[in-house]
């Protein structure tokens, strides 16, 4: 499993110019399951989500996480972030966990972090989202289950 988050002041997702998710200040999460996932890459990915300390303390040095903080995550399933464009001009998508298994940990990702105390919102699974957010930093961080992050 993979996920990009971004440190974020606000930041919310539309389908269908209707405003489906909204936060404030805390994490942006784009979630990708590729094939092979499994309960434990889903822990590690939302342990991770819910405790990396990427947030300023009162001396300014990333030591707080978004629960510390009160903060929110704008949870938002992207399949593209296993694509692989290595090998010619098309991404490949060979990584990527098929949409029924896909939604089911993708679903259980925003279960675990709601688990955590954390006030969740999300993006509409398959659908087509237009995300806006500002980036708090910028601050980006690219998280892999498999990689031991």
């Amino acid at each position: 499993m993979r996920a990009v988050i971004q440190r974020v002041s606000s930041a919310a997702v539309s389908v269908d110019k209707r405003l489906v998710g909204e936060i404030g200040k805390g994490i942006l999460a784009y979630v990708g399951v590729e094939k092979g996932d499994d309960d434990a890459d889903l822990k590690s990915i939302s342990s991770k989500i819910a405790s990396l300390r990427i947030f300023a303390d009162g001396e300014g040095k990333m030591n707080l996480s978004v629960k510390d903080i009160g903060g929110s995550v704008l949870v938002i399933s992207q399949f593209t972030l296993l694509g692989d464009c290595r090998k010619g001009k098309r991404p490949s998508f060979d990584r990527a966990e098929g949409p029924g298994e896909a939604k089911a940990l993708y679903e259980k990702v925003v279960t675990a972090l709601r688990a955590e105390g954390l006030a969740v919102k999300t993006g509409e699974f398959q659908a087509h989202m237009e995300v806006e957010s500002v980036n708090d930093g910028p601050v980006t961080f690219i998280l892999e289950s498999r990689k031991g992050n």
